[in-house]
Formats: structure tokens, C-alpha cells, sequence
């Protein structure tokens, strides 16, 4: 994986975890799902990236 494309996946991961927890702590629903989007968009980027590594290989 690309160290550029890794950087992104783990920063959607931590962003849409923190904009999740927050928007849990001040009952904005809308926005905690927002957030739990962003973070299994970074999940799903950084499993697409390991899998083209392994068929790289």
C-alpha cells in the first residue's frame, strides 16, 4: 500500500471515529452516522489498498 493512501485510510478512520464520539456525546444522530460512514470508508480504503498489495506479490 502506498504510504500516501495509508496516510488518508487511517486519518477517515480517526476523524469519523472522533466526529462519532463527539456527536454521541451531544445527541447529534445525523452526525454520528456521518462519522461512522467516514471511519468504514477509511476501513474499506485501507482493505482495498492491502488487497492490490497482495495480488502484487
Amino acid at each position: 500500500m502506498s504510504t500516501g493512501e495509508k496516510v488518508k485510510a487511517k486519518a477517515e478512520q480517526v476523524v469519523g471515529k472522533t466526529v462519532r464520539k463527539v456527536a454521541h456525546a451531544v445527541h447529534k444522530e445525523t452526525l454520528a452516522a456521518k462519522g461512522s460512514a467516514l471511519e468504514t470508508r477509511g476501513r474499506m480504503r485501507a482493505t482495498k489498498e492491502r488487497a492490490k498489495d497482495s495480488f502484487k506479490r
